[in-house]
């Protein structure tokens, strides 16, 4: 099957607001750069999105799984194929102490909603940018908490296109890794299992790591977060500060002035003025400390 007999198959299957052709990816990723998709779906529904995975594999076509784009770099050249985003997944229920989300959830709404309800222990996550679905994914953390020290269950979609559930411990969740990434699942939903605290306190300690992340992190302008892992012994941010690589540009790309470990999009920058960043800074980190720094942000498609 070629993509135009894909694309007759899955205007059978999702309404118009939930398909789009030749989609600039730049509209669709925090560091606003990307070429554009062949197809881009957004399914509403987890039916939805199963029957739209069974004719992707059935075509036979290249094809990627996303959130919010907020961890993610699309080439200039585009993505030859289809990708899948996961943001109409979004809902969010309160069950007790138990906070359920669809894997399109913005991860950030999530704890917000857990603080209306006066539940605590999200309160790590109200800053991060992406999705419930990516934040298990990649057992997402900050300021000293993780996915894994929440997380009750996640359902997912796996390679036989069937729901499966999957405890804490099937999960699997280590530093920025998950059985998700091994098995190559998609992550619908996920249940947190909080508990009741008192509403001012957990305000105030969110609003406190909120005006931590102002004031440490380059919020202003377009990035990925932390570009890249922390390697073992070491902080990325340290390393390349040390390596005299502050305020480093290539084009439109710079490396932070306010947080080394951003990659930032400065001044209309190019998916290729951002990857020329990233790979001058792994190659000066090397020589300078022997240390190889892996990317946390996910690059995807064609030159």
């Amino acid at each position: 099957m070629n993509l135009e007999e894909l694309k007759i198959k899955l205007s059978s299957i999702l309404d118009e607001d939930e398909i789009k052709y030749n989609e600039p990816m730049k509209n669709h990723t925090s560091f606003k750069v990307g070429g554009p998709c062949d197809i881009l779906v957004i399914p509403k529904t987890k039916e939805k999105l199963i029957l739209t995975l069974k004719e992707v594999y059935a075509a036979n076509v290249p094809y990627f799984i996303m959130g919010k784009g907020s961890n993610l770099i699309v080439k200039d050249g585009g993505f030859r194929g289809v990708i899948l985003k996961l943001t109409g997944l979004d809902y969010i229920l309160i069950r007790d102490n138990k906070v359920i989300a669809g894997g399109g959830a913005s991860l950030s709404n999530t704890a917000r909603e857990a603080l209306t309800n006066s539940l605590k222990g999200m309160e790590f996550a109200s800053g991060i940018p992406g999705t419930v679905g990516g934040a298990v994914a990649m057992n997402a953390g900050a300021y000293g908490g993780e996915i894994k020290d929440i997380i009750e269950w996640a359902e997912c979609i796996d390679q036989n296109l069937k729901l499966v559930k999957l405890s804490k411990e099937e999960l699997d969740l280590s530093y920025r890794h998950s059985k998700v990434h091994d098995d190559n699942l998609v992550v619908v939903e996920a249940c947190f299992n909080l508990e009741k605290g008192n509403y001012d306190e957990i305000k105030a300690y969110m609003e406190d790591l909120n005006r931590r992340r102002i004031d440490k992190q380059p919020l202003n302008y377009p990035s990925a977060g932390s570009t890249f892992k922390r390697p073992p012994g070491y902080f990325a941010g340290k390393l390349i500060e040390d390596s005299g690589l502050k305020g480093y540009r290539c084009g439109g790309a710079m490396v932070s002035e306010k947080h080394a470990g951003f990659v930032i999009n400065y001044d209309n920058a190019t998916a290729r003025d951002v990857l020329d960043v990233i790979k001058h800074v792994q190659k000066t980190v090397y020589e300078k400390f022997g240390v190889t720094l892996e990317t946390e942000v996910k690059i995807i498609g064609e030159e």
